[in-house]
């Protein structure tokens, strides 16, 4: 599959983000540049147990990392931008994005220990920038964080449009609609591709404007007569604005908790996105001066996280706030697919202490960020493709958009439903897609890149699922005398208190089959070990039907 230089020829490669919800990364490559379009990660799956975040693997980047011109980001999230510490870790290029954006990358960077050595370059809708043999044109985009941009890509095939994540929000907090003309500019000049975010695509209609959820806590504030306390994502500067410019019109003063919060409004408050009344923020260690009626709380943990301010607080762990009877707590967020039954018990939780709690399922206190059906609909009309392509989705996702962009005109053959590592190129005669190349996740656990796979996933699931047993026994390997043991202890297998029958049982299975063992074999650590664990695998299959990670340890004198 190597580029021909000759050609004018476009290849367009998504390492993540296709078929799936975050890890968004894209890759165009041109016959001497490569640019990145968004470094996201993605939040663990259930069965990741013990894993914090997911990155796409980026080797088709690092192979060519001779050819990378720059990362372009749309927008802050941390499904665009939360790789990026472990890419620029070993390559180097130019980051462009909005201040917005690059304000949340700074103080992500510089967690990292990367900020000193990056290069960060702001753009602004309609100012074009040049990437190797790439024009880009910004283009203002609404959505759930300030400051996105979609994208117009002049290449050597033809025009590129890429929406990012957006809505059409005709009545933006900001005042700063959706560029719905520059859009149509580009659908006149004539638009080769257009890639177009499917998150919403099965929500009829229009998806509502943010300032409907600044409406419903204009309801909630009269008629809440304790704390109020709102739990949102960080990155969703419009709807802090809203909640800030509530607690000012029914004089309360606003306390932030959590450090993702705090130091997102920082950003935003630093470059001009956030604007707080002279006099109504007010440190968390004034709450005990002040009446319940004068507080508006600004908090994490809307997705019922473990660790998070409001479920600290509603389990009476948080060392400056509890909640109490007549708290009012508002949920300013969807449930987010896996997240539920985590939400759901905090909710339970809350109520238990005596609040009023309201969520999505109650109240219209969230709105999404994301196109319904009948904006997508418009964004195809207004660009007007000869070839289209979802992305921003699960797989139904894609193939939904991918089926309203026919009925709205694409050609079929003209409809490209990609997933992950696919190859799209586009030449003279049109776009084909290729054999796909490798990609695949990587697991950050701690400190850890990529030390995480599947095999210890397994382990972790089969520990968590069946517990563990340990047998300890020491051994005189040139006489093959058995000195000590064995000895067995188990963990998240059963009580041992309850059953010591069960415990007696499995070491009178290992003694007696040891004994059987010749005594040139005793001498073989391996051997040993082996025999221990098919003798114990037998054994708690029988007794049990169970199967318990079994590790024997063999001391030798």
């Amino acid at each position: 599959m190597s580029l021909s230089a000759a050609s004018p020829l476009l290849r367009i490669v998504p390492l993540g983000g296709l078929g799936e919800i975050g890890l968004n990364m894209m890759v165009f490559e041109t016959a001497e540049d490569l640019m990145v379009v968004d470094a996201g990660l993605m939040f663990p799956e259930e069965y990741m147990l013990g894993v914090d975040y997911v990155i796409s693997d980026a080797r088709y980047v690092r192979e060519r990392s001779d050819k990378l011109r720059a990362i372009v980001l749309t927008h802050g999230h941390e499904d665009h931008i939360g790789a990026l510490p472990y890419l620029l870790d070993d390559l180097s290029c130019p980051v462009y994005g909005t201040p917005m954006t690059l304000g949340l990358v700074r103080h992500r960077l510089d967690e990292h220990g990367l900020l000193d050595s990056a290069d960060l370059r702001e753009i602004e809708p309609r100012k074009a920038f040049k990437i190797g043999c790439m024009t880009i044109d910004p283009i203002r985009v609404t959505h759930s964080i300030v400051d996105g941009v979609g994208l117009a890509i002049d290449t050597p095939a033809g025009l590129v449009v890429h929406t990012g994540d957006f809505k059409i929000d005709k009545t933006p907090v900001d005042d700063d609609p959706i560029d719905l003309s520059a859009f149509a500019h580009f659908g006149d000049r004539g638009v080769v591709l257009l890639m177009s975010d499917s998150t919403n695509i099965e929500q009829e209609g229009y998806t509502l404007s943010e300032r409907e959820v600044g409406k419903a806590f204009d309801e909630i504030f009269p008629k809440s007569p304790g704390r109020i306390i709102i739990a949102a994502f960080a990155s969703n500067i419009h709807r802090i604005q809203q909640a800030i410019d509530s607690a000012a019109r029914f004089h309360r003063r606003v306390i932030v908790s959590g450090r993702s919060m705090q130091d997102n409004i920082r950003i935003a408050r630093e470059l001009g996105y956030l604007h707080v009344p002279e006099g109504i923020m007010a440190d968390i260690n004034e709450l005990p001066k002040l009446y319940p009626e004068q507080v508006c709380m600004l908090t994490t943990g809307s997705q019922g996280e473990p660790r998070s301010a409001l479920t600290r607080m509603a389990y009476g762990d948080h060392k400056q706030v509890q909640i109490q009877t007549g708290d009012t707590v508002i949920l300013s967020s969807k449930f987010i697919p896996g997240n539920e039954l985590s939400i759901l018990r905090i909710i339970n939780q809350l109520y238990r202490r005596g609040a009023e709690v309201y969520y999505e399922k109650v109240s219209e206190i969230h709105v999404s960020g994301h196109a319904s059906r009948e904006e997508l609909s418009l964004m195809v009309n207004l660009v007007r493709p000869e070839y289209f392509m979802p992305i921003h989705g699960e797989t139904r996702h894609l193939i939904q958009h991918a089926r309203l962009a026919r009925e709205l005109g694409v050609e079929p053959d003209n409809v490209i439903v990609a997933h992950d590592g696919d190859v799209i190129e586009f030449h003279p005669k049109g776009a084909e897609v290729l054999d796909p190349v490798k990609v695949g996740r990587i697991f950050i656990d701690g400190k850890g890149v990529g030390d995480v796979g599947d095999v210890v996933l397994r382990d972790r699931r089969h520990l968590s699922e069946n517990g563990m047993v340990i047998t300890i026994l020491v051994i005189e390997p040139r006489s093959g005398e058995f000195v000590y043991g064995p000895d067995i202890f188990t963990r998240g297998l059963t009580f041992e208190e309850e059953r010591p029958d069960l415990l007696e049982g499995a070491k009178d299975a290992v003694t007696d089959a040891l004994n059987e063992v010749p005594p040139e074999i005793r001498g073989s650590e391996v051997e040993l070990k082996a025999e221990v664990h098919r003798v114990l695998r037998r054994f708690f299959n029988r007794e049990l039907e169970r199967r318990p990670v079994i590790l024997p340890i063999i001391i030798e004198l």
